[in-house]
């Protein structure tokens, strides 16, 4: 028996996720609906607020808990995105698009946010549709 030294060693598979994270305690729970509800910040700082709202909230609390962690990333990670497709539908009011895009858009956002929010206080972790996922 020779020892190769090109032989590769066996791979240790990688251990199965344990699925979407759970909120620990109600505090939890309340947190992850009020980190997809500050998304209604943009009412008040116009664009950023949906932004700057959930970043406060996650820098603050992502330690304390995983759920709060995956939750503040997936409400970023759509808040970023929403901003940018509405940037781009605002732009392409030029070619007249975006007078129709634009709306739809909105529309998507608040009855989005609206079942994030619901999910969240069922206990449950939303996945955003249409999510480009700058926060890992």
């Amino acid at each position: 028996m020779t020892d190769n030294p090109f032989t590769v060693p066996p791979q240790i598979p990688n251990p199965p996720s344990s699925g979407p994270p759970v909120p620990r305690d109600k505090n939890d729970n309340s947190l992850g609906i009020l980190c997809h509800l500050l998304a209604f910040a943009t009412f008040i700082v116009p664009f950023a607020g949906s932004i700057i709202g959930p970043l406060v909230l996650w820098l603050v609390k992502r330690g304390d808990s995983p759920y709060i962690d995956e939750i503040g990333k997936e409400v970023l990670n759509f808040n970023i995105s929403w901003f940018i497709y509405s940037a781009i539908a605002g732009i392409s009011m030029i070619v007249l698009i975006g007078f129709v895009l634009l709306p739809l858009i909105w529309l998507a956002w608040l009855i989005l946010v609206i079942v994030g929010a619901i999910k969240a206080s069922e206990g449950k972790f939303f996945r955003y549709p249409l999510t480009i996922r700058f926060i890992n």
